[in-house]
């Protein structure tokens, strides 16, 4: 089956997905029975360009390379170049829409109005952008529903570990009552550091040496990151519909290198945890806070820019899953996690 696929935002990860569907074109067809094709890119920065049957794509990354630009794309017939996002959303052939654009959590924007212009048009979605899953899950998963058109963000809480398919399927027929889970690698990362014996400046100057953190670290240090991802495991998972702001937050700032010797000395570990919970009356609350754990929890041995969710199952009880929780490449395959799933559900 041939799906046609249009990018819109082409950065990292949207390069890394065409580079992983070009690599595994064979593997994807003989085991998935998916073929596919993309047929557009919009970036702000890097152009636009389509063509309805197809473009070449180690043609497309190598004119990328050269000039920066996937308008210098030169191959094929039949060719459109300069449409912004919207126009490559509506007027494009594409069956599913690729949004990878920047994530602005505070207002979703524009990714959460390219999910409704899809959507209306019968378009389906995946997207590894937290904003419209954590801003508009309800109105989104509505319109996509009334358009029979297919919604995936399995990458927008712990990357290629698929924190959110895994309950929904594996452990289908349990009631998740609570969710427990280290959802910032980079702050978990600072920490591990920290344990080691480096200053907090230190440790996030190395944070950001490393690509784990942006030149400006608010989003991550301050919670802000961790909250959204919250919001989604709890509306997705539990049924929740609580909004970002609804959720208490703190990050790791306070956190002091005499804070975590003295933890260390009693056998413990600082980690910042998000913490959703449903109550008896079926009411979800949720927190994103540091806390003191003991060395006996799981989550205590996640380190490093690892991530770690524990969910506690009335059937199955505790389940933790660990794993990479960022990566261009680890991002790209939850991306791809979604087309097959969308393959499979078509």
């Amino acid at each position: 089956m041939s799906v046609k696929i249009a990018f819109i935002g082409f950065g990292g990860v949207g390069q890394s997905l065409a580079n992983l569907l070009w690599k595994q074109q064979e593997e994807l067809r003989e085991k998935y029975g998916l073929e596919p094709i993309i047929v557009a890119v919009s970036d702000m920065m890097k152009g636009s360009i389509y063509s309805p049957e197809g473009l070449d794509i180690p043609i497309l990354m190598d004119s990328l390379q050269k000039t920066g630009n996937v308008e210098d794309y030169e191959g094929g017939e039949e060719i459109y170049r300069g449409w912004d996002s919207f126009e490559t959303i509506k007027n494009s052939n594409a069956d599913v829409i690729v949004e990878v654009t920047f994530t602005d959590v505070e207002t979703g924007q524009p990714a959460i109005d390219h999910c409704r212009t899809a959507f209306r048009h019968q378009k389906s979605v995946v997207t590894t952008n937290k904003g419209p899953v954590a801003l508009a899950y309800e109105e989104l998963s509505l319109l996509a529903r009334e358009n029979n058109a297919y919604w995936g963000f399995e990458g927008t809480v712990m990357s290629g570990t698929p924190a959110l398919r895994m309950p929904v399927y594996t452990l289908a027929g349990n009631e998740i009552t609570k969710i427990k889970g280290i959802l910032n690698g980079t702050t978990n990362f600072m920490l591990t550091e920290m344990e080691k014996g480096h200053s907090y400046e230190e440790s996030l100057k190395k944070a950001q040496e490393l690509g784990y953190a942006e030149a400006d670290p608010t989003s991550d240090v301050e919670g802000y990151d961790a909250r959204y991802k919250a919001v989604i495991l709890a509306n997705y998972l539990m049924g929740g519909n609580i909004k970002p702001e609804e959720v208490q937050c703190e990050g790791i700032t306070g956190i002091t290198e005499a804070m975590i010797k003295e933890a260390l000395s009693l056998k413990k570990r600082w980690r910042l945890l998000a913490k959703i919970k449903k109550d008896g009356d079926h009411r979800i609350t949720a927190e994103v806070k540091p806390e003191c754990i003991n060395e006996e929890d799981p989550l205590a041995g996640v380190t490093g820019a690892t991530n770690g969710i524990l969910y506690e199952c009335d059937l199955a009880g505790p389940i933790l899953l660990t794993g990479a929780g960022a990566g261009l490449e680890e991002t790209a395959y939850s991306l791809l996690i979604d087309l097959i799933d969308f393959k499979r559900n078509s």
